[in-house]
């Protein structure tokens, strides 16, 4: 059975260098550059502790730290896709606003351009 990042996380009570000591709930807090001062911290960690082997397996501390920082990548992946999206729809927003903001003014000359006598017949209508 494969065990999940995020469960391993929860498991093992991770903790992750920021200003002292962090939990992974508290990872989703941190913007993209602070995400990347643990990352480094992290990556540092590693290579101080990476000890070189003939049988090539990895210490569990070398497992550990490999998935905090698979867990901080896995997170700053999503907080970038998250704020694409939120681009994209803002985007999307102010277009749609642009293309209403057109129909408006088209449907503006559309009106300017009837006879008075159907522009009167309309007003009639509408009382």
């Amino acid at each position: 059975m494969s065990i999940n990042l995020f469960e391993l996380a929860s498991r093992e009570k991770f903790r992750y260098p920021y200003k002292g000591q962090i939990t992974t709930e508290d990872l989703w807090d941190l913007s993209a550059e602070k995400l990347d001062v643990v990352f480094k911290a992290l990556s540092n960690q590693k290579k101080t502790t990476m000890e070189e082997s003939l049988l090539g397996q990895p210490t569990r501390e070398e497992q550990i730290l490999e998935a905090k920082l698979n867990i901080v990548r896995y997170i700053f992946a999503a907080k970038q896709e998250e704020l694409e999206q939120r681009r994209q729809k803002a985007a999307n927003a102010e277009k749609r606003r642009r293309i209403m903001e057109i129909i408006a003014s088209k449907e503006d000359d559309a009106l300017a351009s009837q006879s008075v006598e159907d522009l009167k017949r309309m007003l009639d209508e509408l009382e």
